[in-house]
């Protein structure tokens, strides 16, 4: 209940005494109004129906957003039919729809105004960096599944299209402001005030100009990662030695004492595994959040129907962010410039993106090299094997030597929030080596022109009219430059000169109408050319059968390949003591040919461990009986990712156009699925010695290699939403979305991260003007519990049921529109995936006022 008041509170103090009726509210057929001349342009790269859509498409207008219980239009997209969401900060979300989700999606893209908005180096969007305001938003399209025929490059897994308002349409002053609070009632932290303050000015100057600017300032204190489950639980079983008395615990969000920190030690003739102490990540890290964003368009119309524009984006970033480590970025820069000319049959646009990570540092190499500071490993491991030899000598039992060793060997160690811990922060994030520091320091830069015709719109509009063909052609021209800092990034083969990589490609689409319109067949080939790679084909063919109006069939095949981003052919990165390598040949050279699997080495060890400790078995004796555990890794360089997809949807309005319903199905295919296998290399030149190499982790590199998984991977789906206007104002809707790994060919282990609940369901009921301008929205979320695996950690996911709640009102004299909700109302805090933070409620207010002037 105390959390309820909290949004009391906020209604008690915001909501006034009643005003004239919104009469802008939408009316009883507005259902139909809207489905019916709803249009899209990302299913097809055309204007077109939504309900004639070739492919799934959903679709977040103005007016939905408005009513969302989200405090954002980037938070709404989360309750979309087929939509995953990852948390891995209060400034940072990653979206992911069909399967194999991870914190940092290179499968799924993110587009504004048709512009890919990622962050160069890692080929994947910093979230809503460089995102519009709420206050310039159009309308958010989301294609789920593959779309790589039409758009290329990484469109896996689906995309984004967030379309901006146009300042020759909309003009005028929009000031929003957003106030909130988080961590209520959280025992850790004291409850923390959120804000965002957001800006739309666009105006017109004559008949051919016109301009907007956006502004948007984020302040608040970030959800906190703290999980402190073991993911080492098992690490001395042979010794009955579990939860504190681990001496190997390994907290999910603790760093500085993971497998590279760890090592075997014989003490009283038993093999223990021992981990240093390392630093939770609340202990290394700043959580305040402060990010700015804005953008500033340029527009010159030269007839109504051609129109220039030049808009400028940029982003400051403060916040935490998550790959296969969890970073914290300080005065991280993303900008990008772009061009667009739009005719009614032709569109040519270019842009260059430049990210610099400015002060950002990695928090697990942070953690880990605050512990090394003080004492390297050796010294360390040392002292614990003397303090343990000596207690155990003089009687102590063994769990309490193993405490006892420990703080002797901790002795002097930085103690957290001390100015000398301060200052060895300060030092170390400024150091570019992660082996004895945490500093990231990238600069990159991605160069973009593509080009776009539809002929048969007005140059062959004859052919097109005796044919019934319409076409369209488009072009795109990609490059990547990454200056290479010599810890993250390296020229192995031009030492000093920026790593170059780029694509080129092209598509062509053709399609007609059959039976009286009543069938329309599409179908595309996209030509894709890579710096490192052969060309690859991607087609698309569809069909959609309308037999009313109202009523539509769709069938899908597409085929489509993903060339390795920039960071996964070509990091150079020590990650936690392990050497993370890109998998082109110019990176990784001699490594794959000599590498081993740790899977077979982890075996080998515990064996040797087990049979030490149960079977009495000298160590020399154990590593001889057990050597035959080892395996050669078999995998090699990178190849392109390919995908084969087939969707069967529906889309359709029933009882006088109030109910519309939208369904589907899927079945997708991966080969050549782009992963990460963790092999060693044994620090010895004597194949006779590998067993005894291989035993101990002092004696070996541990290497984790960017390559394919040898096996095919199925999955398939199915996700149905509907929308029903009860009444003139009262509407309800609800989608649900199901997913599941089918099967794995000739299963090696690498495909197993499908990171993705089997369920997903939203519910949703709404009332724009209930009473006087006064309305609201309620919905109702729940998420399967799934396994979650990563670098970072493995483990399950709990089930996510939350309920967010919002009331509005729309003051029409004043121009002034007042939100008060919350999301995750009961404020039971969640994981969206392991390693990721603990996520609560967010209690706030949203004040948009549009003066008239």
């Amino acid at each position: 209940m105390k959390y309820l008041s909290c949004l009391l509170l906020f209604v008690s103090t915001t909501l006034q005494a009643a005003m004239p009726p919104d009469t802008t509210i939408t009316s009883a057929d507005s259902l139909r109004k809207i489905q019916l001349t709803e249009v899209v342009v990302s299913a097809s790269r055309a204007s077109e129906s939504i309900l004639k859509s070739p492919v799934s498409i959903e679709v977040l207008d103005a007016r939905r957003i408005r009513l969302s219980a989200q405090p954002s239009y980037f938070d709404a997209i989360e309750n979309l039919k087929g939509v995953q969401l990852l948390t891995s900060s209060l400034g940072f979300k990653v979206y992911n729809t069909r399967g194999f989700a991870a914190t940092t999606n290179v499968r799924f893209v993110q587009l504004v105004d048709g512009r890919d908005n990622q962050a160069p180096h890692i080929g994947a969007p910093i979230a809503s960096a460089l995102a519009p305001s709420d206050l310039d938003i159009q309308q958010v399209e989301v294609v789920p599944g593959v779309a790589s025929a039409l758009y290329g490059m990484n469109a896996l897994n689906g995309l984004i299209n967030i379309l901006t308002r146009n300042p020759f349409d909309l003009q005028g002053l929009s000031i929003g402001q957003k106030t909130g609070i988080n961590h209520v009632g959280d025992a850790s932290i004291s409850a923390k005030a959120y804000s965002e303050t957001s800006l739309r000015y666009a105006s017109r100057l004559g008949k051919h100009f016109a301009f907007k600017v956006n502004l948007v300032y984020q302040r608040g204190y970030d959800w906190v990662a703290g999980n402190s489950n073991d993911l080492n639980p098992n690490g001395n079983a042979s010794l009955s030695l579990f939860g504190a008395d681990n001496p190997a615990y390994d907290p999910v969000n603790g760093y500085g004492n993971e497998a590279a920190n760890r090592r075997t030690l014989t003490l009283g003739g038993k093999r223990y595994s021992i981990g240093r102490t390392g630093y939770y990540e609340a202990e290394a890290t700043d959580y305040r959040l402060k990010n700015l964003r804005g953008d500033v368009s340029l527009h010159y119309r030269f007839s109504p129907t051609i129109e220039l524009a030049y808009t400028y984006q940029g982003a400051t970033l403060d916040n935490v962010y998550q790959r296969t480590n969890r970073f914290r970025l300080d005065n991280y820069r993303l900008d990008q410039h772009s061009i667009t000319l739009t005719t009614p049959s032709i569109q040519i646009r270019a842009y260059r993106s430049h990210e610099n990570t400015g002060d950002s540092y990695n928090i697990r190499s942070m953690a880990e090299n605050i512990d090394k500071s003080f004492k390297t490993d050796n010294q360390w491991f040392t002292d614990f094997t003397n303090q343990f030899n000596a207690d155990t000598k003089a009687g102590l039992a063994v769990i309490d030597a193993l405490r006892s060793a420990r703080a002797v060997a901790d002795k002097g160690r930085p103690v957290p929030g001390t100015p000398a811990f301060n200052d060895l922060i300060s030092k170390l994030r400024d150091i570019n080596n992660w082996d004895i520091g945490a500093a990231l320091r990238v600069q990159s830069w991605m160069y973009h022109a593509e080009g776009q015709i539809e002929p048969t719109r007005v140059l062959w509009q004859r052919f097109r009219q005796q044919t019934g063909i319409n076409i369209q052609a488009g072009f795109d021209f990609r490059r990547y430059v990454v200056f290479p800092d010599g810890n993250y990034f390296i020229n192995p083969s031009e030492p000093g000169k920026n790593l170059v990589y780029g694509k080129a490609g092209g598509f062509v689409q053709l399609s007609r109408t059959f039976f009286d319109d009543k069938v329309k067949v599409a179908g595309s080939l996209r030509l894709d050319k890579n710096t490192y790679f052969d060309a690859r084909s991607n087609p698309r063919l569809s069909v959609v059968y309308s037999p009313t109006e109202t009523h539509n069939i769709r069938l899908s095949y597409q085929n489509g390949y993903r060339f390795p981003s920039l960071f996964e052919g070509f990091t150079n990165i020590n990650s936690g003591g392990v050497k993370r390598v890109g998998g082109l040949p110019i990176m990784s050279q001699g490594i794959y040919e000599n590498a081993y699997l740790v899977t077979s080495i982890n075996a080998f060890q515990a064996a040797i461990t087990t049979d030490v400790n149960t079977n009495k078995l000298t160590t020399d004796q154990a590593i001889r009986k057990n050597k035959g555990l080892l395996k050669k890794s078999p995998y090699t360089y990178l190849k392109p990712e390919q995908v084969k997809s087939f969707e069967l949807g529906y889309k359709g309005l029933f009882f006088k156009n109030r109910l519309y319903v939208d369904a589907d199905v899927y079945y997708t295919a991966y080969q050549n699925f782009i992963a990460q296998v963790n092999a060693n290399i044994a620090r010895g030149n004597n194949p006779d010695s590998l067993a005894y190499y291989f035993s101990s982790s002092t004696t070996q590199n541990r290497y984790r290699l960017w390559t394919n998984s040898q096996t095919r991977v199925y999955n398939y789906g199915a996700s149905a939403g509907i929308r029903y206007s009860l009444t003139q104002n009262w509407s309800v809707g609800g989608n649900a979305s199901f997913a599941k790994l089918d099967r794995a060919d000739n299963g090696d282990g690498l495909e197993s991260s499908f990171n993705t609940p089997r369920w997903i369901t939203n519910l949703t009921i709404s009332n724009g003007n209930l009473w006087r301008g006064l309305g609201f929205s309620v919905n109702y979320k729940h998420q399967d519990a799934f396994l979650w695996q990563s670098e970072l950690a493995t483990g399950n996911v709990s089930a996510i049921n939350t309920l967010d709640a919002q009331l509005s009102y729309r003051a029409q004299a004043l121009n002034l529109l007042v939100k008060v909700g919350g999301t995750n109302l009961t404020n039971t805090y969640y994981y969206t995936f392991i390693g990721g933070p603990a996520v609560g409620a967010l209690y706030y207010t949203n004040l948009v006022w549009e003066p008239k002037f």
